[in-house]
């Protein structure tokens, strides 16, 4: 018998970090059970989040793609979009993952529970399962992963027609006119698709520019191309008032100028962040403390102020990011199975799947500035990339954040197709304690478009083959 086969694990959620945070709990030794409203691990990521939405961005990318084959001498006519068809697509995707997951629960033999779950006290959880019955379940230890939801604007009417993300998401119908609310990644992603598949789409942000908190240089570059695929972009404007009507929804803008003005959309999508699923679990019936943003506070090993409760994800702080979540559940297990462990990275990797891509990981140049850090940037254009020329997409930049004494990376930001896909490199650099040098001395494949991470370590030198920048 595992020396930790006596544990009693309670994991509430079965997300992005539950799901892990169980599986090597079990790897471990634990005896583990998993709770979740739906009958398959996965959580709001694969159901109704990361997965749902890349799988339809996919195919937005692949309508732009045959636009765009133009180009190259390429016309692939008008495509066709087969909306029923499109949706089956998406489900099969998450119905393979979401299946594949169930399996691999059962072949660690964890004990999986349908229902939502609430504290009694530190050691017992009430569980209403989907069949009604109830049921009290004691444990050792809990983690809870309960994730978060999409937040409400106060002044919404009800509608069919005013849509969260996970509504978008289910892709009922395509809009001719629809209304983005808020310029964060999720909604510019989703904004991106419907834009793609044929909507009239305009933005609304009441903050000075979207993809607030990624560095300026790097926005207007996937801003510039958003331009072109949304009718407008609206800055530093509110959304005052909305009201439905015969034919949609009337919303009415405060503007920055002190001036108002109003529009009629088919349907309103609203993306203006998420709250932690912190209420509705019971946790006045334990010692495990909540702050005023609704997220349950956590030490380093992820444990609450309560000794058998660990939290993770969503519920407990920011970044709210899939992968976030899981190293916080890999943590959280090896904790309660003795190891000795911390979340401690210094990289948190961050991806928006707009088109361009936009990717950023450990320090930006606009938390530099504003926590006055000296640095050093450097940067190579996509313009300047061979690669990117071929595949027609040079609307790209790379960029490093280096320390001037040390040398070493502080961060990485990439904008340009694919970038979700390079910024690993900038998050391995970072972790491992690379200089720049390191990063210039490694021989990247050619032609790629992960030169343009080698090339901006060589431009920190003045010695970029490809552009010129002599040294001041």
């Amino acid at each position: 018998m595992s020396p930790h086969q006596s544990i009693q694990l309670v994991i509430i959620g079965a997300g992005p970090g539950g799901y892990p945070a169980a599986f090597l709990a079990a790897d471990l030794g634990l005896q583990v059970t998993l709770i979740d409203t739906k009958p398959n691990p996965g959580g709001v990521c694969l159901h109704h989040g990361c997965i749902s939405s890349k799988a339809l961005l996919r195919a937005a990318e692949l309508l732009s793609e045959s636009k765009a084959a133009k180009i190259f001498g390429i016309d692939l006519g008008d495509p066709k979009i087969d909306i029923d068809k499109l949706r089956a697509w998406k489900e099969s995707v998450v119905t393979k993952l979401t299946g594949g997951l169930g399996q691999l629960a059962k072949q660690r033999k964890i004990t999986y529970i349908q229902g939502k779950a609430a504290f009694q006290d530190s050691n017992h959880v009430k569980i209403e399962k989907e069949d009604g019955t109830n049921q009290i379940l004691k444990f050792d230890k809990a983690i809870i992963a309960a994730g978060s939801r999409p937040n409400t604007l106060p002044n919404s009417p009800k509608s069919e027609r005013i849509l969260d993300s996970t509504g978008a998401l289910e892709l009922k119908s395509i809009p001719k006119t629809m209304l983005l609310v808020g310029g964060g990644y999720i909604g510019l992603e989703l904004g991106t698709a419907y834009a793609a598949f044929g909507s009239r789409l305009d933005v609304v942000e009441m903050l000075p520019q979207i993809m607030t908190g990624a560095d300026r240089d790097l926005v207007a570059i996937v801003e510039k191309r958003l331009k072109t695929m949304f009718s407008s972009i609206m800055v530093e404007t509110k959304v005052s008032a909305m009201e439905e009507t015969k034919g949609g929804i009337k919303v009415t803008f405060a503007h920055k100028d002190s001036k108002t003005s109003s529009k009629e959309y088919e349907k309103v999508l609203v993306a203006v962040g998420r709250r932690p699923n912190s209420d509705n679990l019971g946790l006045e019936n334990t010692k495990v403390t909540v702050n005023k943003q609704g997220f349950i506070e956590v030490n380093a090993q992820r444990r609450t102020n309560d000794p058998s409760i660990y939290a993770i994800g969503d519920v407990a702080g920011n970044p709210m990011l899939a992968h976030k979540a899981s190293h916080e559940g890999i943590t959280a297990a090896e904790a309660i199975a003795g190891k000795k462990t911390a979340f401690e990275p210094n990289a948190i990797p961050a991806v928006v799947f707009t088109d361009p891509q936009l990717a950023w990981c450990g320090l930006t140049e606009t938390q530099a500035k504003d926590d006055n850090i000296k640095i050093q940037i450097a940067k190579f254009p996509w313009g300047a990339s061979g690669r990117a020329m071929t595949l027609g997409r040079t609307d790209g930049l790379t960029k490093l954040i280096i320390d001037p004494k040390t040398e070493r990376i502080l961060g990485v930001g990439i904008v340009g197709a694919g970038a979700g896909e390079l910024i690993a490199e900038g998050v391995l650099a970072i972790e491992m304690g690379a200089v720049v040098s390191d990063l210039s001395m490694c021989i990247h494949p050619h032609p790629t478009l992960s030169e343009t991470i080698m090339e901006s370590a060589e431009s920190f030198f003045s010695q970029a083959t490809h552009i010129y920048r002599p040294k001041k």
